[in-house]
């Protein structure tokens, strides 16, 4: 029979999480996040204020409160929460109970939550980046540990809340060799010598002979001094305003019009007419391993990553730039990403499983008198309230959950989740594959 301190361990808890107000985060009311960590905190929201992003797991940068509950026989009754200002940090829990992990997940990463599970309201691109790999990382965390917060790779997936636009990696070739040609202002800021470099290469001169020139080309346009670009992208909106007059203008020549408006005198403006410009639907993901290259756009999602907040940035942004460590350290894979719709659970829950052992990501979307079971997982999961209101039941634990509402649920908990309006209920835990192959 289990102990009453153990199974007070093994229930369901309640989090109280943290926010970013990144510049780039829908302003107010209009962010999702700003609605979502006001219910979750009891905060106001500040009219004027960006709100970015809402964080749950247990990285320092922004960690995750357990919030105190009181109890009747036992059970949570979920009504009568305390949130204080203070409180014990979901790490410092996890540390003090590392048995909620599950053994195989403390085997591979030790007393800490493998992943970090995030809600994004994006109003404006944010910066192009690449996130290092572990060896990497390593590295950058022990030279520059103000900028590089720790010493992981960050792996990792947005699925659409709503419309959700991004630029991730880089164009085929043919498309590249179409830029070269149809869009002097790259051309004109790498020089002949590179846009001719890339114009003679071909498929059949092997992977690594393409990987090559793209990367010289994409470091020499990142390169390039503030003057050339300037006067580059001053080229590039009058010919593009004069375009408009005679013709439809792309998607992409589009886009690039509201990045420098954004973003004047940036070299990733023009720099976003070498990558893929992807638009999901609610509902679809994209995943991205280390040292790939992306922006996102404009849109909400969920995200899902390893547990790291190491960021390497070289355009579109006010921030510190690294454009040498990003040149150098990115795959230059080309070619669209693969977009997930995810394998269906039940009829209300799909799956999203990225080719990452940290993470996989459960959306469930109930309708009115519905009720779905997330099965007991080797892992723990993070379950997040983005609409409607319900209730959860496991074997310690029967509570009203309710937009807002971010719950831990420790390694081999069984979840059934009842609802009486809509709910959109969103799950994070460690990959079901890494327990299959382990």
């Amino acid at each position: 029979m289990e102990s009453n301190g153990s199974a007070s361990r093994r229930r369901v808890r309640k989090l109280r999480c943290s926010v970013m107000n990144y510049d780039w985060g829908r302003i107010g009311t209009e962010s999702g996040v700003a609605r979502l960590f006001s219910l979750n905190s009891r905060v106001d929201i500040e009219g004027g204020k960006p709100y970015a992003e809402f964080w749950m797991g247990t990285h320092e940068s922004g960690p995750s409160f357990v919030v105190e509950k009181s109890e009747n026989n036992g059970v949570v009754i979920g009504e009568e929460e305390e949130i204080t200002a203070g409180g014990l940090s979901l790490k410092s829990w996890i540390a003090k109970n590392p048995s909620v992990l599950g053994d195989k997940v403390v085997e591979k990463w030790g007393a800490n939550l493998p992943f970090l599970f995030k809600v994004l309201s994006v109003a404006k691109a944010l910066s192009i980046q690449a996130h290092p790999d572990k060896q990497l990382a390593g590295t950058l965390h022990k030279l520059r540990p103000d900028v590089f917060k720790d010493d992981n790779h960050k792996p990792e997936m947005a699925l659409a809340l709503t419309d959700f636009e991004a630029l991730c990696g880089f164009i085929s070739l043919e498309e590249l060799k179409t830029v070269v040609r149809n869009v002097p202002e790259v051309a004109e800021v790498v020089g002949n010598l590179y846009a001719n470099q890339v114009l003679d290469v071909n498929n059949q001169d092997g992977e690594e002979k393409v990987k090559a020139v793209l990367q010289l080309i994409f470091t020499q346009l990142m390169s390039a001094s503030k003057d050339v670009i300037a006067k580059a992208l001053s080229k590039l909106k009058s010919r593009l305003h004069m375009a408009s007059q005679v013709r439809q203008l792309t998607d992409k020549e589009q886009l690039v019009l509201q990045l420098e408006k954004q973003y004047p005198a940036d070299i990733g403006v023009l720099a976003a007419f070498l990558f893929n410009y992807v638009k999901l639907n609610p509902g679809e993901a994209l995943y991205l391993g280390a040292n790939e290259l992306h922006a996102y756009l404009r849109g909400e999602c969920i995200e899902c990553m390893a547990t790291s907040d190491n960021v390497v940035r070289a355009g579109l942004t006010p921030k510190d730039r690294d454009v040498h460590v990003l040149c150098s350290m990115l795959t230059y894979k080309q070619g669209f990403p693969e977009i997930l719709q995810g394998v269906p659970l039940n009829p209300y829950t799909r799956r999203y499983l990225p080719p990452f052992d940290e993470f996989e990501v459960d959306r469930c979307i109930l309708p009115q008198g519905a009720s779905a079971v997330f099965p007991a997982a080797p892992g723990a999961s993070i379950f997040v309230v983005m609409e409607g209101a319900g209730t959860m039941h496991t074997t310690s634990y029967e509570g009203i959950i309710r937009e807002g509402d971010v719950l831990f649920a420790p390694a081999d908990t069984d979840v059934k989740v009842t609802t009486s309006s809509n709910l959109h209920i969103y799950r994070a835990g460690v990959n079901s594959r890494f327990f299959e192959a382990s």
